[in-house]
């Protein structure tokens, strides 16, 4: 596996927006600084809804870009998703909240699925682009920092899955707008790391069926 991406993004407009956004992501030359709250000099702007320790880095896959060129029949280039880090070598779906990915001194834990909003859908330029998101099943993967350091692109990623019972980051994202969660989904999402306002809300549907 191999980090072929770095991306960090600036406070700039966005189309039909008033507020600055950060998610055009730009790959990086040379090393960058990743610590608990992410990339150095990386804009994170809305932090009601990004950022945060369990939120710190974005991370997408090189084989779910490689199904989108396909699937749209055009090359999406490293940060048009607004990820912070583009991974080569693993299949997006099968990752994992608790899996871990290190790279060099840094170490990265999966916590949750990435939410797509309507700044992704407007930084696309594509109204329907919510939908087709969803549809996909490859929402690529936030994680909190175990480890800092620097990393640059070029290097290799080691790869450790969770060791307990496994849930993926595409069946997260098919929980969205769920009023309904089974008691057995929620009882396996709460025993991975999963982010803590997710725990928080899991938790609480989990009070509700006792």
């Amino acid at each position: 596996m191999k980090l072929i991406a770095v991306n960090i993004g600036k406070p700039e407009p966005i189309p039909a927006k008033s507020a600055l956004t950060g998610i055009y992501k730009r790959p990086q030359a040379g090393p960058v600084a990743i610590d608990p709250l992410g990339l150095e000099g990386d804009a994170v702007l809305d932090r009601k809804h990004h950022g945060g320790v369990d939120q710190a880095v974005y991370v997408y896959f090189q084989a779910d870009y490689d199904w989108w060129d396909a699937q749209m029949g055009s090359a999406f280039a490293p940060g048009t998703f607004g990820e912070n880090l583009v991974i080569s070598g693993i299949d997006g779906r099968t990752v994992s909240v608790g899996d871990r990915f290190a790279i060099g001194p840094v170490v990265l834990e999966v916590t949750c699925h990435r939410t797509p909003c309507s700044v992704f859908a407007a930084r696309m330029g594509d109204p329907k682009w919510l939908k087709t998101f969803y549809r996909a099943g490859r929402p690529g993967a936030y994680c909190r920092v175990i480890a800092p350091g620097a990393v640059e692109a070029g290097m290799d990623v080691g790869y450790e899955p969770f060791a307990g019972e496994q849930v993926t980051i595409g069946e997260l994202l098919a929980l969205e707008g769920q009023r309904e969660i089974a008691r057995d989904t929620l009882e396996r999402a709460l025993r991975a790391p999963v982010h803590y306002k997710m725990r928080e809300d899991f938790e609480a549907r989990l009070a509700t069926l006792f």
